[in-house]
């Protein structure tokens, strides 16, 4: 039961720009909005978009997104865009970030029917969640970071509504592995006076917004208007967790089965730990030579 209610809004986000809309990679933000999710409450009361954004062409690389825009009292059209990247890496941001954490829905325990967020986050912010990176195993972080903004930049093309507002970057996990300095870092959002404190680890994030911050240099009014980063070290029970807490986290992964959670549609890759922390100290001398 675990297992499926762990994929059944991944798989849903995925094939709906199909069931409910003629998405394409070049297609317009009308044709990625989506009508209703099967299963959701019948009061949605704010707009959501999914589809495919090219990043590569040559390649044929293209990020699947799924974008949730505040209640329409709430006024969407002056908030703040949130980019949600989740890690692994390879970690979906729908069926992690959105599905388990703070997304508007979550999953009954039927696996079919969804019911609200109290916590999610597109009560303040317009929430964009990316599923990065492409071709988990042949990527690295420099090529993730990359084709996140190839998407970012034909993504504002598609919703030009979103350019020069105020944009943060906002992820958990290995999107945190390391921090590097950038033009600035932020630790929370404050908006309505309530203030969301988040804490999490980050490497997708930070390369992303370097990237970001170079290439606006010296651009009056970008299209990415940056403000910031959302990020901080890892902190709390998660690093000791107590004895109940480490049965229950034995109990849930014996449930889970023998998959991969960070790639839930493919066999488990036994060298991959080993291939990451090679992986690993590359980036991390490229990007202390940065500084």
């Amino acid at each position: 039961m675990a297992e499926s209610r762990f994929i059944v809004l991944a798989f849903l986000l995925l094939t709906c720009s199909t069931c409910f809309s003629s998405s394409s990679s070049n297609g317009d933000q009308h044709s990625d909005k989506i009508t209703e999710l099967p299963g959701q409450p019948s009061n949605v009361d704010f707009n959501q978009y999914s589809g495919y954004v090219t990043v590569n062409e040559d390649a044929g690389r293209a990020l699947f997104y799924w974008l949730t825009e505040l209640p329409l009292n709430r006024t969407p059209e002056t908030r703040p865009l949130v980019l949600w990247l989740n890690g692994g890496p390879g970690c979906s941001s729908v069926a992690y970030g959105a599905d388990e954490e703070i997304g508007p829905f979550l999953i009954r325990p039927d696996g079919k029917t969804l019911y609200f967020n109290p916590y999610a986050w597109n009560k303040l912010v317009n929430i964009l969640f990316l599923e990065s990176p492409a071709d988990l195993y042949n990527c690295g972080d420099k090529r993730t970071a990359e084709d996140a903004y190839a998407f970012l930049v034909n993504w504002l093309e598609r919703f030009p509504q979103y350019k020069h507002r105020d944009f943060y970057i906002a992820g958990e996990s290995y999107v945190g592995f390391t921090s590097i300095p950038v033009c600035c870092s932020v630790c929370d959002i404050s908006l309505d006076s309530t203030t969301i404190y988040v804490y999490f680890q980050v490497i997708y994030v930070p390369q992303l917004a370097q990237l970001v911050y170079e290439r606006n240099k010296g651009v009056q009014n970008p299209a990415l208007n940056f403000k910031g980063f959302i990020v901080a070290c890892e902190l709390g029970s998660a690093s000791h967790p107590s004895s109940e807490c480490t049965a229950a986290l034995e109990v849930a992964e014996k449930e889970q089965g023998n998959i991969d959670p960070y790639s839930i549609y493919t066999p488990p890759y036994r060298n991959f730990e080993t291939q990451l922390q090679g992986s690993l100290s590359v980036d991390l001398k490229s990007l202390r030579s940065m500084h």
